[in-house]
């Protein structure tokens, strides 16, 4: 008798550990089989250069990017009211403590905001939220290490340069259809 009241203890602290907030992360997985969505990842290899051609910065910005994981909603004639709800939904997820707002442009209906996770000199993510009303939003999480806004800076400044490995975009193009 007494294990099983100490089990039932030990759950119920368990359980009322959990939080019960929708993550980013989750609101992507719950999301990820929905038709109007498009869920991917897109990893480090989408970006071919030479690496012999870039400065330590630009190498220290490259090797800080783990991933990123981009959401998108295309709005169409039936789906106003769901884009409405998702739209609010992703907007106050991101109010969340965690995230810290970087910048954010446009009016309610159609804007963009930058915001990320960490302290200024060690970011592991930032959130790129944009919204149009009549096409739809999209959400791009990029994930890595001791990232800085100078790493993102360089990380553009080698894109700009970059073959990039358009196959990991195809579901993307497959949504602007």
């Amino acid at each position: 008798m007494k294990l099983a009241l100490w089990i039932a203890i030990l759950v119920s602290l368990i359980l009322s550990g959990c939080d019960s907030k929708t993550s980013l992360q989750r609101y992507f997985v719950d999301r990820s089989e929905n038709k109007d969505f498009v869920v991917f990842d897109v990893s480090p290899g989408i970006i071919n250069v030479d690496k012999t051609k870039l400065s330590a910065e630009q190498k220290e910005a490259l090797a800080s990017f783990d991933k990123m994981n981009i959401l998108a909603f295309k709005t169409n004639k039936t789906n106003g009211a769901e884009y409405d709800a998702e739209s609010k939904k992703l907007t106050e997820l991101l109010k969340d403590e965690q995230y810290q707002q970087l910048m954010k442009v446009g009016s309610g209906k159609d804007g963009a905001s930058v915001s990320f996770v960490g302290s200024e000199d060690n970011i592991n993510e930032f959130v790129l939220f944009a919204k149009r009303k009549e096409s739809g939003f999209v959400v791009v999480r990029i994930l890595g290490d001791d990232m800085n806004p100078n790493n993102i800076l360089n990380m553009i400044s080698v894109l700009k340069s970059a073959d990039i490995d358009s196959t990991q975009l195809e579901p993307l193009k497959a949504l602007m259809q």
